[in-house]
C-alpha cells in the first residue's frame, strides 16, 4: 500500500470514529431529554404530600422517567406497584424511621458536583445538613430516629473490585453531633486492638438501643461484620465475608451480601441471612448477584434493588431461604417502610 493510500485509510477511519462519537453524544442527549417525559406503561405519579409517619406506607426514590424522576415518592406498603405520590424532594439515597429521614443529594456545580446529607423531619423538611466527601452509597436511620448514617465512595465507585475507599459517618439527629468517619473508632479483632492503614467501613445498620450498630469492615482483602458501640467508640469483628449488613426488626438476624467463589468479578455476591446467636448462615432464594444494602419489610421478608430498564426495580424474597424472589415495584430504589 502506498503512503497516499495509507493516509486515505487513516483519514477514513478518523472520520468514521468522529461520526460514531457524534452519534453517541446525540443519542445520550436525546435519552437525557426523554427522562423528563412520562413513558407509556409507566407508573401513575401525581404530586402530593409525603409523610414519614403515615403507617403502612413505603417511601422510596422514584426512578420512572418523567417530571418526578428521582423524587421521594410513596405508595401503600400492601400495594408497592400502585399509583405513586411524589414529594418534590430529590435524593440519590434515602432511608427513614420513626419520623426521621436521611436524604443524600447531589449539589450540581458549574464544574463538578458535590454531595450532602439532609436530615429530614416527618414532613420532609430539612432539620440539618452535612457535607458528604464523595459519591453517596448507603443510608440508614436508627429505629428510634435518633441516629442517621451514610456511606460515600471517596476513591473508586464500586464495591465489586478492590480499588476503592469509603467513608462512613454517623450523626446524632437530636444534638447534631457528627462522627465523620468510623475510622476514628478503636477496632477489636480476634480479641486484640487492630491497626491498619487500609481500613474501610461501609453499610451501617442500627439496633434499637441507640448504642449498638453493625457495619462492614474491610482490611487486607477481607471483609468482616463488626458490632459497634457508640458509647465506647469501639467496633468488634464478629464474622467474615459480610458486606452491607441489615439488622432485622427483631434484632436477631443480619441480612447481607456475600462474595461467592466462581461468580463474575463484577457481580460476585449472593444474599444470605446470619443468625447472630448461632452465627449460622442461610442462603436466600435469589439466584442473581445483588449489590444493595437490603431492607427488611418485616421480620420474614427482605426487599432490595436490582438493575432495571429505568435504573432499578425492587424485589422481595423470604428471609428464611424458602420461596422465590419476585418483583414488587419497577423504577424504584432506596425503600423505607413506615411501620
Amino acid at each position: 500500500m502506498t503512503l497516499r493510500n495509507r493516509i486515505l485509510v487513516l483519514l477514513a477511519a478518523v472520520a468514521a470514529l468522529a461520526v460514531v462519537a457524534v452519534a453517541s453524544v446525540l443519542h445520550a442527549s436525546a435519552r437525557a431529554e426523554h427522562r423528563n417525559e412520562t413513558q407509556p406503561g409507566g407508573p401513575r405519579i401525581t404530586a402530593g404530600q409525603v409523610s414519614l409517619t403515615t403507617p403502612a406506607r413505603m417511601v422510596f426514590r422514584n426512578m420512572a422517567w418523567g417530571p418526578h424522576r428521582d423524587e421521594l415518592t410513596t405508595v401503600p406498603a400492601a400495594n408497592p406497584s400502585g399509583p405513586r405520590t411524589a414529594s418534590g424532594l430529590k435524593c440519590l439515597r434515602f432511608y427513614a424511621s420513626s419520623g426521621t429521614g436521611v436524604c443524600l443529594q447531589a449539589v450540581h456545580g458549574t464544574v463538578t458536583d458535590t454531595y450532602r446529607a439532609l436530615i429530614l423531619d416527618a414532613h420532609l423538611k430539612e432539620k440539618a445538613h452535612y457535607d458528604v466527601p464523595g459519591i453517596p452509597s448507603r443510608a440508614r436511620v436508627s429505629p428510634t430516629g435518633h441516629f442517621a448514617a451514610w456511606t460515600a465512595f471517596v476513591g473508586g465507585d464500586s464495591y465489586a473490585g478492590t480499588n476503592f475507599s469509603t467513608r462512613a459517618a454517623i450523626v446524632d439527629t437530636r444534638t447534631g453531633r457528627l462522627i465523620p468517619t468510623l475510622e476514628s473508632f478503636r477496632i477489636l479483632k480476634d480479641g486484640h486492638v487492630y491497626h491498619a492503614a487500609d481500613v474501610n467501613f461501609w453499610g451501617v445498620t442500627f439496633a434499637a438501643d441507640d448504642r449498638t450498630f453493625y457495619a462492614t469492615l474491610a482490611t487486607k482483602g477481607r471483609t468482616y461484620l463488626v458490632r459497634g458501640d457508640l458509647s465506647a467508640r469501639t467496633v468488634t469483628t464478629l464474622h467474615t465475608n459480610v458486606e452491607c449488613p441489615s439488622l432485622s426488626p427483631d434484632g436477631t438476624r443480619i441480612a447481607f451480601k456475600k462474595r461467592v467463589k466462581g461468580l463474575p468479578k463484577d457481580a460476585p455476591w449472593h444474599l444470605y441471612v446470619l443468625d447472630l446467636r448461632t452465627m449460622r448462615e442461610t442462603p436466600l432464594a435469589e439466584p442473581r448477584s445483588v449489590d444493595d444494602q437490603v431492607v427488611w419489610r418485616d421480620d420474614g421478608t427482605i426487599v432490595y434493588a436490582l438493575p432495571g430498564d429505568y435504573g432499578a426495580d425492587l424485589y422481595e424474597v423470604p428471609a428464611d431461604g424458602t420461596g422465590s424472589a419476585r418483583r414488587i415495584s419497577t423504577a424504584a430504589v432506596s425503600p423505607a417502610f413506615v411501620r
